[in-house]
Order: structure tokens, then sequence, then C-alpha cells
């Protein structure tokens, strides 16, 4: 009989990104993310749909820097990730299964439905660049991780990025991403982006948050909706 292989698990960062259950956890070493431009370099000619996500996401949506960025998220769909492993070959990748702790993502590998977030750096002793970020689709329908009521067609994730380049994910999912537990840095995201919003972005977000969470305060600030979701 062979004998398990131990695996190493380090603590995730407080200072970068919280786990997808929003525990803090310790820290693993530092970050030096990614420029957006840097990524769009490193998944140029893929395949599969990614999209620059997280605070960047808004940024290149109003079209200039509003704050400091301490990492670079990237979203894919699940049905791609052992093609994005593949991108991603020669880096160290870490998965953070189970939340809160990282452990390594192998080539090859396909990861459980309970992973979400995966931390990359080009080797061991480098810093954090990238942070990948899971998340589910069937059939040409995004699903919010959070409330599978909520959901989109794949096509439709695509955002403008005020120049055209690098791929962004559309404000006003990223929004509804950063609306569970707002941090300060996502209250200023939603002021940031909040008048660049068009009417039907607004008005998806302002129908999605009243579907998941009916009282949240950012409703007041964006204006009445519709209680259904559509779907663009």
């Amino acid at each position: 009989m062979g004998h398990a292989r131990a695996v190493r698990r380090t603590p995730l960062n407080s200072r970068s990104a919280a786990c997808d259950d929003g525990r803090v956890p310790a820290d693993p070493g530092r970050w030096q993310p990614l420029s957006p431009t840097e990524v769009a370099d490193l998944f140029r000619g893929v395949s599969w749909p990614w999209w620059i996500a997280g605070g960047w996401a808004i940024d290149l949506h109003v079209g200039h820097r509003t704050r400091e960025h301490g990492d670079i998220d990237v979203l894919v769909l699940r049905d791609d990730q052992v093609a994005v492993r593949e991108a991603l070959d020669g880096w160290d990748v870490h998965a953070a299964d189970p939340p809160g702790s990282l452990r390594p993502w192998r080539p090859g590998e396909v990861l459980p439905p309970r992973v979400h977030d995966v931390w990359c750096r080009r080797a061991p002793d480098s810093p954090w660049s990238l942070q990948v970020m899971i998340d589910d689709a069937r059939d040409g329908l995004w699903t919010y991780r959070r409330d599978a009521r909520i959901a989109r067609p794949v096509a439709e994730l695509d955002g403008g990025a005020a120049g055209g380049d690098p791929r962004v994910l559309a404000a006003e999912v990223q929004l509804l991403q950063k609306s569970r537990s707002p941090r300060p840095k996502d209250e200023a995201d939603l002021l940031a982006v909040r008048e660049a919003l068009t009417g039907p972005q607004r008005d998806w977000l302002v129908q999605a948050l009243t579907v998941v969470a009916p009282a949240h305060p950012w409703l007041d600030r964006l204006g009445e909706g519709s209680r259904e979701p559509s779907g663009g």
C-alpha cells in the first residue's frame, strides 16, 4: 500500500485578499502584483475566457487609477481550470484549499468545487503576483456563487475597459461580488464607478442586490429597480 504524501498548507495573507469564507488569515509572504498589461500579455492568445476582476476592473472601467491595489485578480470559469493551470506552467501555483490556507495546485489536477481562489507566483521565492478566482458556469450561463438565483450569460460578463484592452469583468458583476461584506476599499470602488454605470448596468445590480440582500445599504445609492434580475 502506498503512503499518503503530506501537503504543506500555508495561511493566506490578511494584507491582500480575504478567504472566500470571509476569514482573515495570517501572512504567507509579500505581494508584487502584475500590472493589467502584464496579465493581458500572460493570457494573450488563450482559447478560454478570462477577465481582470477586483478593484482593477473598476479602475479600468472608469479609465484611471482611483486607489492603490495590493494584488490583482483574474476571473476564470471552472470548466477551463485545467487549461488555466497549463497556461501557468512553470509558475508556483497554490489553491486556497481549504479556505484560509494554501496548498500546491499540480498541473492536470481538477480542483474540488469548494475551491474558488488560487494564488500564483513565478517561483517559490518570488512574491505573489496574481490571484485567480474560479467561478461556475453551465451551458453558457454564469451563476453567482453565493446565490444561484443570480445568473447571467457568460457572453455578458465582458465589461468595457476605457482603453479597450485588457479584458475586464463587467463593473456591475464586480460590484455584486464586492457587496457581501463591503470593506472600505469596496465602498471606495462603488463611489468611483457609480456615475460611470449605464442605466442597464445600474438596473442589473439593483435587481441582483434586491434578491440577494433586500436591505443592502448600496440600494439607496444605486436607486430603485425591479425585483427580478434580468440576464443582461
